[in-house]
C-alpha cells in the first residue's frame, strides 16, 4: 500500500517508544517516560489567560492569515532583535509555522529537487532526513564529532558534494547530544556556504532553555547570514506549550517566501487564538521562563551527580533538557535501552534512532516531575550499582 517513498521512511522513532510504553504500562508495569523532550511544567499563567480570553473572540475561530497574524509577525520580530540585536521585516523574513517541526518538514518540499543532496547531522533530530527523503532528494550525513563539542568538521565534507549540496541542516543548542556552537562557528559556516551555494537551516528551537549564564547565539548574527540561511524557533520549549503547535521560521527572504508558498497549499495556518496568546508569550515579562530553566537545572545537576556515582561518563550539558550518555557497558544502544526498561522500567531513547553517529549513546530526558525524576534515578542506581 505504501509509496515507494514513504517506504524509504522508517517508523518514527517517537511513535515506536509509544507503543512500546503503552505495551508495558498494559502488563501493570509503572513506566517512568524519559524518552521524550516534552516539559511538564505548566505554561506561564498569563500566557494560558490570553489563550483563555481569546477563545471567546467569535473571530478568532475562523480562517488565520495564511502567513501568521500581523501582530505575531511582528511580536516574533520584536521577541528577535531583544533577544539576539537583528532586525527582521515582519512581512518577509519572517513566517508562522505550525510548530517548528511543520516548517523544518516541509522546508526541502519548497527548495530542493529529485536527487538533490542535503547535508543533514549525523546525530541528529530524525525529521531532517525523513524530510529529504520525502522529497526525493538524498541526505548526506555529516558526523558530529564528540571531540569537537559536537560540531561538525566542515573540512570533512567532500568538495563534490558540497558543490552538489542545497541545504544544510543544523541545530544548536543540539538536539539530541546537547552540543552547542559559538558565533565564530556561525561564522566559518557563513563564508562555507557563501563559498558553496549552500542554504543554512538552523533549528534554534532550544535557544532558552540553557544554563550557568550560557547565551546561545544566533546564526542570524552573523553579517552576511541572511543571504545564506534561515533560523526556526518554536514556543513550545520555551512556553512549555508543545501541545499548541506554533513556532516561526526567520531570515533570508526568498525562502520565507518559497516556504510560505508551499504552505498556503498545504494548511490554512495556524489557530488565530493560539497567535494571540503567542503574542502575549514573546512580548510579556519572561520570569516564567527563566524560573522554569532553573527548574530543569536542578534536575540537570542532580541527575548528572547521581549517574556519575556509578562511575558512568555523564556529560553536564550547557543547554537543552537531554543528557547524551555513553553506554556504560560498551553495549550497543539498543541493548542497553533494552536493559534499562527491562530492570527499572525507565524509558530512554536508543541513540541510535539519531542516526549512524548515535550508536553507543541513550538520551535522557529530563522533562518529567521531579518525584518521577528521582524515583527514575533511584531505579537506575540500585539496577546498575556496584554488586546488582
Amino acid at each position: 500500500m505504501e509509496s515507494k517513498r514513504l517506504q524509504r521512511v522508517p517508523s518514527y522513532l517517537f511513535s515506536d517508544l509509544d507503543r512500546k510504553q503503552e505495551a508495558l504500562q498494559a502488563q501493570g508495569i509503572d513506566v517512568i517516560n524519559l524518552g521524550v523532550g516534552d516539559p511538564d511544567l505548566p505554561p506561564p499563567p498569563h500566557v494560558v489567560e490570553a489563550l483563555q480570553e481569546a477563545l471567546k473572540d467569535p473571530a478568532n475561530h475562523r480562517y488565520p492569515p495564511y502567513a501568521g497574524t500581523r501582530e505575531f509577525r511582528e511580536a516574533a520580530a520584536q521577541w528577535f532583535h531583544r533577544r539576539f540585536g537583528v532586525h527582521l521585516d515582519p512581512d518577509r523574513e519572517v513566517l508562522v509555522l505550525i510548530g517548528s517541526k511543520e516548517g523544518l518538514a516541509h522546508l526541502p518540499w519548497a527548495l530542493i529537487d529529485p536527487g538533490d543532496i542535503v547535508l543533514v547531522p549525523d546525530p541528529g533530530y530524525p525529521v531532517y532526513k525523513t524530510a529529504v527523503l520525502l522529497a526525493d532528494g538524498e541526505p548526506y550525513p555529516v558526523p558530529l564529532d564528540p571531540q569537537r563539542g559536537f560540531l561538525p568538521d566542515l573540512e570533512s565534507i567532500p568538495p563534490g558534494v558540497a558543490r552538489r549540496a542545497k541545504l544544510f541542516f543544523l541545530n544548536y543548542p543540539n538536539n539530541p547530544t546537547a552540543g552547542t556552537a559559538s558565533r565564530e562557528f556561525y561564522a566559518d559556516l557563513v563564508k562555507y556556504a557563501q563559498d558553496y551555494g549552500i542554504i543554512l537551516v538552523q533549528d534554534n528551537s532550544y535557544s532558552e532553555i540553557a544554563y550557568d549564564g550560557y547565551r546561545p547565539p544566533s546564526l542570524l548574527e552573523i553579517d552576511g547570514a541572511k543571504e545564506v540561511g534561515v533560523e526556526f524557533h518554536s514556543l513550545s520549549k520555551t512556553y512549555c506549550i508543545t501541545g499548541w503547535r506554533i513556532g516561526f521560521v526567520v531570515g533570508n527572504a526568498e525562502v520565507v517566501a518559497a516556504l510560505g508558498k508551499l504552505k498556503t497549499n498545504l494548511d490554512s495556518g495556524v489557530f488565530r487564538a493560539i497567535q494571540q496568546a503567542g503574542t502575549v508569550a514573546l512580548t510579556g515579562p519572561q520570569d516564567g521562563v527563566l524560573e522554569r530553566v532553573e527548574v530543569f537545572r536542578r534536575r540537570r545537576d542532580m541527575v548528572v551527580q547521581r549517574l556519575r556515582e556509578l562511575g558512568w561518563e555523564v556529560p553536564l550539558p550547557k543547554a537543552t533538557f537531554y543528557i547524551w550518555l555513553p553506554t556504560p557497558d560498551g553495549s550497543s544502544s539498543k541493548e542497553f535501552t533494552e536493559t534499562v526498561l527491562e530492570r527499572t522500567g525507565v524509558v530512554v531513547t536508543p541513540g541510535s534512532g539519531y542516526g549512524e553517529r548515535g550508536e553507543g549513546y541513550v538520551r535522557l530526558s529530563i522533562t518529567v516531575p521531579d518525584a518521577r525524576l528521582e524515583e527514575a534515578v533511584n531505579r537506575i542506581t540500585e539496577a546498575f550499582g556496584k554488586g546488582t
